[in-house]
Order: C-alpha cells, then sequence, then structure tokens
C-alpha cells in the first residue's frame, strides 16, 4: 500500500483456488481444537510425561487450551505467508441469493435511500453525511505512516466535522466538494489496481452513488494495505520462521501434555518397516518394497501448516503416476508409428490430465475414465496415422490398448508397479539433494512426459520436509532416540542369560 501521497505497485496476483482453500482448510481445523490436540501429542516437550508413564492425566484449564489455539493459529497464519507466495487477503462476496446476502442488500439500500432523502429534503438534512465523512477521514488517517504529516493536517482540515456542521447550520456545505476531495486523496493513497475505481468514482454525478461507491473501494483500498503489510513481512517471516515455529510448538506442547502420540507411533511404525525391509532384503538379495501407493506422510507435526498442501500434492502425483503409466503402455505398443511426434504424446497427456481430473473423489470412477481415454487415445493415434497417410490401428490393437488403459488399477499391475517405484527413486534422490531448485536428480526412464510437472512437485516437496526437518528435527530426535535407546536396551535385556 502506497503511503505518503507516493504510489507504490501492489502486487495484483490473486491466489489460486486451491492457495485459498488450502488456507481455508488449515484455518477452519482451529475451530476444532479437541481433533488438533489430538492430531499431534508429543513425549518431546520437556514438561510432558513419554507415552509409557503412569503418571495420571493433567487436566488441562480453559484457558490453557485457548493459549495453544492461539499459538496454533499464528503459527499456522506465518508458516502459510511465508511459504506462500501467493498468499493474500480477499472479500468474501456472499452468495447474491443467500438469505444473508439478501438481508445485506436491503439494509443497505435502506440506509443509502434514508441519506437520499435527507440529502434532498427542503432544507437538506446533513447530519448523516457528516458522520459518514467523519468516518471517510479516519480511514484515510489510517493509511498514512507516521512521516505523511502534510497531508495528514490536510485531511483533518478539509474534513473537519465540527467545520462542516458550522457550514451545514448555514446550508453553506459543499457535500460535492468534500467528496471530490476525498476521491482525489483517495488516488493519491491507492494502489495502481486501483486507478480505475477512481476514474469510476470521479465520473459518478449522484452524490449517494458516489458516497457508496467510496467506501467500497475504500474497503479494497483497506485490503490492499493488509496485503502489502504482507508482502513486506514475508521476507523476515521466511528469515524467522524456523525459530518461530518451533518456539510456538514448544508453547503448545507445554499447554498439550499429552504429547506427540500419533507421530511417535508413525516414526515407530516406520522404523520397524525399515528395519524389517533391512533384514528382508539381507535374507532374500534384489528383494524389493513393491507397496503400489504413494502418500506423503501426514502425522508429522507439518499436519498443522501443511496437511492440506501434502494432500494436494498425493493428489497430483497419482494423477502424473496415471498419466505416465498411459504413456508407457502407449508407447510400447503403437511407439514404432507415432514415434518422433513429441507434440502428439503432449496431446494425449492433456487429454488424459483433462479427463483425470477430481479422480481422489470417492464418487470418481477411475476404471471408466481409463476406458474413456483408451478410445481417446486411439482416436487421436489414428487420426495422426491418417494424417501421415498410414493405416489405422486396427480392431484387436484398439482393444488391447484399451483393456492394459483399463486395468492400470488393477492391484500388482505391473507398469503401476515400474511407475511407483521409479518415482519413489526420484523423490529419494531429490530429497537428498541440498538445493533441489539448482540441481535436479536425473529422471528415471519413462517418466519424461511428466518430467516438468514432476520436478515442480517434487521441490515443493522437497521444500516443505526441508523445512519441517528445520522446525520439528530435535523433537523428531528426541522421539528416535528414545525409540531406538529403548528398542538396543530391549534386545540386550532379551540377549542376557537367565540368572541360576
Amino acid at each position: 500500500m502506497p503511503f505518503n501521497g507516493e504510489k507504490q505497485c501492489v502486487g495484483e496476483d490473486q491466489p489460486s483456488d486451491s492457495d485459498s482453500s488450502r488456507f481455508s482448510e488449515s484455518m477452519a481445523s482451529l475451530s476444532d481444537y479437541e481433533c488438533s490436540r489430538q492430531s499431534f501429542t508429543s513425549d518431546s516437550s520437556s514438561k510432558s510425561s513419554s507415552p509409557a508413564s503412569t503418571s495420571p492425566p493433567r487436566v488441562v484449564t480453559f484457558d490453557e487450551v485457548m493459549a495453544a489455539t492461539r499459538n496454533l493459529s499464528n503459527m499456522t497464519l506465518a508458516h502459510e505467508i511465508a511459504v506462500n507466495e501467493n498468499f493474500q487477503l480477499k472479500q468474501e462476496a456472499l452468495p447474491e441469493n443467500s438469505l444473508a446476502g439478501r438481508v445485506k442488500h436491503i439494509v443497505h439500500q435502506a440506509f443509502w435511500d434514508v441519506l437520499a432523502s435527507e440529502l434532498n429534503a427542503d432544507p437538506p438534512e446533513f447530519e448523516h453525511a457528516i458522520k459518514l465523512f467523519e468516518e471517510i477521514r479516519e480511514i484515510l488517517l489510517s493509511f498514512l505512516t507516521p512521516g505523511g504529516n502534510r497531508l495528514r493536517n490536510q485531511i483533518c482540515e478539509v474534513l473537519d466535522t465540527d467545520l462542516i456542521r458550522q457550514q451545514a447550520e448555514h446550508s453553506a456545505v459543499d457535500i460535492q466538494g468534500l467528496a471530490n476531495y476525498v476521491i482525489s486523496t483517495m488516488g493519491k493513497l491507492c494502489a495502481p489496481v486501483r486507478d480505475n475505481d477512481i476514474r469510476e468514482l470521479k465520473a459518478t454525478d449522484n452524490i449517494v452513488e458516489v458516497l457508496r461507491q467510496i467506501f467500497h473501494v475504500l474497503d479494497l483500498m483497506k485490503m490492499d494495505m493488509a496485503n502489502f503489510t504482507i508482502m513486506s513481512l514475508r521476507p523476515h517471516l521466511q528469515r524467522q520462521l524456523v525459530e518461530y515455529e518451533r518456539n510456538k510448538f514448544q508453547e503448545i506442547l507445554e499447554e498439550t501434555p499429552s504429547a506427540l502420540d500419533q507421530t511417535t507411533e508413525w516414526i515407530k511404525e516406520s522404523v520397524n518397516e525399515e528395519l524389517f525391509s533391512l533384514s528382508e532384503s539381507a535374507l532374500t538379495p534384489g528383494a524389493e518394497n513393491t507397496s503400489n501407493d504413494f502418500v506423503f506422510p501426514q502425522n508429522f507435526p507439518t499436519l498443522m501448516t501443511d496437511g492440506a498442501r501434502l494432500q494436494e500434492l498425493t493428489e497430483k502425483l497419482n494423477q502424473l503416476k496415471v498419466i505416465a503409466c498411459l504413456s508407457l503402455i502407449t508407447n510400447n505398443m503403437v511407439g514404432a508409428v507415432i514415434g518422433g511426434l513429441p507434440e502428439f504424446a503432449n496431446r494425449l497427456k492433456r487429454i488424459s490430465a483433462v479427463l483425470l481430473e477430481g479422480m481422489n473423489k470417492e464418487t470418481f470412477n477411475l476404471k471408466e475414465v481409463l476406458n474413456s481415454i483408451g478410445v481417446q487415445t486411439c482416436v487421436e493415434i489414428n487420426k495422426t496415422l491418417m494424417e501421415r497417410g498410414l493405416p489405422t490401428l486396427n480392431a484387436e490393437i484398439q482393444a488391447n490398448l484399451i483393456g492394459q488403459f483399463s486395468n492400470i488399477e488393477e492391484e500388482d499391475n505391473p507398469i503401476w508397479s515400474l511407475i511407483d517405484k521409479r518415482i519413489k527413486l526420484y523423490m529419494k534422490s531429490l530429497l537428498c539433494l541440498p538445493s533441489p531448485q539448482k540441481c535436479m536428480p536425473p529422471m528415471p526412464g519413462g517418466l519424461a512426459v511428466i518430467q516438468q510437472e514432476l520436478e515442480a512437485l517434487g521441490s515443493q516437496y522437497a521444500n516443505i520436509v526441508n523445512l519441517n526437518k528445520q522446525v520439528y528435527g530435535p523433537f523428531y530426535a528426541n522421539i528416535l532416540r528414545k525409540l531406538l535407546f529403548s528398542e538396543e536396551s530391549k534386545g540386550k535385556a532379551d540377549a542376557s542369560p537367565p540368572n541360576n
């Protein structure tokens, strides 16, 4: 938000629907604090007991609950501002046909109708108009920085309500002139994105409509100022985010002594699975994990701040995995006749991406959609072959292609397992890099069709993981230390000979 009578460029990029909904979901989760408390319970706090403790649970007071909720809310908001470069506040308009929207419209219309009748009376009544100018003055003053004394004095002088009342008593008040001054001052203070709104205000003749629109534009300017403040604050938050989040999380743990139980259980299961996998590999050389599902872990404390973002990445990754499978099948079957046509592969990818939108919804019929993609792929292939003067695919090949597409969703599908394995390998390689943005790992075979999307998604995931490690590393280390040392002690105890 520009101040001191000078304009500055305020970013006009609005957050995407996914960004807005992501933050809405994060903030909505704060309203149910009991769910939040269950989602992260800790044994990392210096004040909390271990999960095996026999001490009775401490009663949490209402003030402690509210304090933890405030800490969680502040931490979530700070995290979102720091990591989401597109984060902005925006006005939420009520649905036009909703009851609340109709009530708001009726009340506002009644107010402006009353103002119009007062100004058109003989003699006119100015009290409501004067109160509006008093409110406008305070809003304009709120936009100024401490150094804007000259403009501050001018606003106070022109919009002096005592003087305006005296003028009104003698029928000498110039309402239109005051409105013109307000519009001119708004033009000096507003962001460039509001220039068209200011021009429309200047072109409006009806004084009541002018006042109504002045308040509308002032509301937009207040939102611009808030977003400019956020933009200015972001670099500072990014520098201080790790320490800030860690301190806030520690405060939450101190108010919630029932502790990081779910995170502990997740880490315990992961350690056991890793140890089991290592033992299996040792007993059976060449054995590999053939799990078909790749889901980003979400039981860490980061669930509170990045849970929705991780879920979105998981859904996008699943869609990319399907697209890679379809591309691999197509290349294996008809690659010889459509080879050397990169634009054709991109066209098939776009068709698949459109049809796979919403594939993570419960009502989504993946097998039916895969069949539709197969049919459409055959149509596109035949069209391309005809354009090149080549014979089209026979019915048997088309049926085989469509059938292989439809079978992707089946359990233990070899194409799916292969693509899943290679994506996991790529993600692990990405997390091992010191700076994923500067040096990306080589893309495994079969993933070239989704390389650009996978690199962007992987970078986002790596950023979340690296930030999560910096913030919560000490808590995880404490959990791992207890788990590993306790297992080691248990192993030694089991190995010791019995006393005779």
